[in-house]
């Protein structure tokens, strides 16, 4: 299932992250620190070093947002949110395809972290740069993003994707995992859109009788499906 959420950051937050990039200067490290055997081969960016306090405070900042956003959390289920990490791609930077890693260890703690859910949050607008289109792979076919600053698409963690060259400007962006609740894709998809159903049916006809029942099938497939 693949979800664009608008918005997730305001203008004023985006403004503020890129200035704190931009101000980053030794905390840029080659983009193939955090990759695996597979993307190590293809990866071609930098990012902000992990354990940098740049990271860990923009981190935070997106954090917070996607507590309040009710599509992501709908959309996702979150259990955890792998701490994100921040990149540039310019001068032909690219990232080849690839899978993410199927578990990752966070950082500081040794405890591993199952990817279900992959997330890329734009922070460039698209007329900044050319190229850097995130292309990923299911079985309709291919789906490019390139969305507008402050933007975030999501995506199942065992899609095929990469990153066209970027040939022109710079492209920023963060991304980030989840390990949702609900490992399993299919069921994800079937509960997104039953909630996107009762939500609407709250909007348009709140005392509709069905809506009772409706919740209580979509708590019951939760109790059913979730893993903690």
């Amino acid at each position: 299932m693949l979800v664009r959420i608008p918005q997730l950051l305001s203008v004023e937050q985006i403004t503020a992250l890129r200035q704190r990039l931009e101000d980053a200067g030794g905390d840029w490290v080659d983009g193939r620190a955090t990759a695996g055997t597979q993307g190590v081969k293809v990866k071609r960016n930098q990012q902000i070093a992990e354990n940098s306090q740049t990271a860990r405070e923009l981190g935070d900042m997106v954090l917070t947002a996607l507590e309040r956003n009710p599509l992501f959390i709908s959309a996702t289920l979150p259990n955890r949110v792998y701490p994100p990490m921040f990149n540039r791609y310019e001068g032909g930077m690219h990232f080849g395809a690839h899978v993410d890693n199927a578990v990752r260890l966070l950082p500081g703690t040794g405890i591993k972290f199952r990817t279900d859910v992959s997330a890329t949050l734009f922070l460039s607008a698209p007329e900044e740069y050319e190229g850097g289109e995130l292309v990923m792979e299911d079985t309709y076919g291919a789906h490019s993003a390139k969305l507008s600053a402050g933007d975030v698409v999501v995506y199942p963690s065992s899609s095929l994707h990469h990153v066209t060259p970027v040939t022109r400007g710079v492209r920023l962006a963060c991304v980030f995992w989840v390990q949702s609740l609900v490992s399993d894709d299919a069921d994800r998809s079937l509960l997104f859109d039953l909630d996107n159903s009762i939500q609407r049916l709250t909007t348009d006809s709140p005392q509709h009788p069905s809506l009772v029942r409706l919740t209580n099938v979509y708590h019951n497939l939760l109790r059913r499906w979730v893993q903690v």
